[in-house]
């Protein structure tokens, strides 16, 4: 194996994998002085010169000109009559430099160093891609679905690194192929077993954050700050913004004209329901806001218990709660309070629209009854049992377990 053949093999090392010059210098220096080190014993009298531009590789070993009989270390000095061989000018005292080959290390020797070499690459590599994406911790990344698992998916960036998209941080909506493009944020950079782990999340509140960032200018820019992200993957999200320029509508500027900037960021969420509300260090008045697009008339607030009682008109329960209850679990952890939805009843007899029963009466029982004009709890109960059933498509058992239910609402 020539000189230039091993030098050239790890030029394209230090193309693909993008190792800067003076590491490769210094790897490639230490590999061959270990070499060194183990033919004659010492390499402090060697020079090793390293061209990574053209692959150029020089060993150049000094020895003293001793008097014959003289040289106690052969790997450090050499007699005269040896050196006068060699070189004819020669005189005690003076050095002899020769140009060490190396071929004359032999074949073995070449190829240890050919794997120490990869080694010691690879080894940089992965401390560099470790190194990279520790730093973009929290960053947006795009890549190419490679290759989909029951648990993970795994994911190629633009320069061929890993990485890692668990079932758990994906969107429940989300159906990826090899060949997709993903779009998602760095969530955590592990080294295990000596390589590097990159996690990413589409489902973490700073993915949707940076998406804000990317489609909102003013947000960008510092004019708009997020205050707080809370969110139920794929579901419904509530993000808290608020402007320090009072010229600025934070609400209107990150939902944009007509939603032009929101609707991007909803495409990429697989239609996740997102709520832009206006923050305020007014609890009340916040806790209204992020049970949008409820309309409450009163709450009443336990500071310590940090519980909140808010009362409605029976019409925006439903809306307050919200879909499986999305709405206000996150209403909740946005205000960091425990929210307890009341229906108001000022008058005894006040109806109660059937929607409202949607957590104990299922969607398309609900829907018959509205199909025949039946939309609130009193004008189902107005009916007897035989006219419900023949006037719906529903069974008789299933007409008495709802008529129960409604019943119970006003005993």
């Amino acid at each position: 194996m020539s000189n230039i053949n091993l030098i050239e093999s790890f030029q394209e090392f230090k193309d693909f994998k993008n190792i800067d010059r003076p590491t490769m210098m210094s790897v490639l220096e230490d590999v061959f002085r270990s070499m060194i080190r183990k033919k004659y014993g010492n390499d402090e009298n060697c020079d090793v010169i390293v061209n990574t531009d053209n692959g150029d590789l020089e060993i150049w070993r000094t020895r003293v000109v001793m008097e014959d009989g003289f040289s106690e270390d052969d790997d450090l000095e050499i007699e005269l009559a040896e050196a006068k061989k060699l070189d004819p000018s020669l005189e005690v005292g003076d050095d002899y430099i020769e140009l060490v080959t190396l071929e004359s290390f032999g074949r073995r020797a070449i190829l240890a160093a050919r794997q120490t070499l990869v080694s010691k690459i690879l080894e940089l590599e992965k401390d560099e891609i470790f190194k990279k994406y520790k730093d973009r911790v929290g960053e947006i990344v795009t890549g190419e679905v490679y290759q989909v698992w029951k648990k993970e998916t795994l994911v190629i960036d633009d320069e061929g690194n890993e990485l890692l998209l668990p079932k758990s941080e994906q969107i429940p909506a989300d159906y990826f192929k090899k060949g997709d493009s993903v779009k998602a944020v760095v969530s955590k950079v592990d080294m295990l077993n000596s390589n590097p782990k990159i996690i990413i999340s589409r489902t973490a509140p700073e993915f949707l954050q940076r998406l804000f960032e990317q489609e909102v200018p003013e947000i960008f820019d510092g004019l708009i700050t997020i205050k707080k992200i809370v969110r139920e993957p794929g579901e419904r999200a509530k993000v808290a913004v608020e402007s320090y320029d009072d010229r600025i509508d934070p609400v209107g500027a990150c939902v944009g004209m007509k939603g032009s900037r929101i609707h991007g960021i909803v495409r990429e969420l697989k239609n996740e329901n997102i709520d832009v509300i206006n923050y305020t260090n007014n609890l009340q008045l916040y806790i209204q806001r992020a049970l949008s697009p409820a309309k409450i008339t009163s709450i009443k607030l336990d500071d310590e218990k940090k519980t909140a009682a808010v009362y409605l008109k029976p019409d925006q329960v439903s809306l307050a709660i919200g879909r499986g209850g999305h709405n206000i679990k996150l209403a909740g952890k946005l205000t960091g309070y425990e929210i307890d939805v009341y229906r108001e009843a000022d008058e005894l007899d006040e109806d109660v629209d059937i929607e409202e029963f949607s957590d104990e009466i299922e969607s398309w029982i609900i829907d018959e009854f509205k199909r025949i004009g039946l939309d609130t709890a009193k004008s189902v109960l107005a009916l007897t049992v035989n006219e419900l059933v023949k006037r719906t498509d529903l069974e008789e058992e299933t007409v008495k377990e709802v008529l129960s239910i409604l019943q119970a609402e006003f005993e």
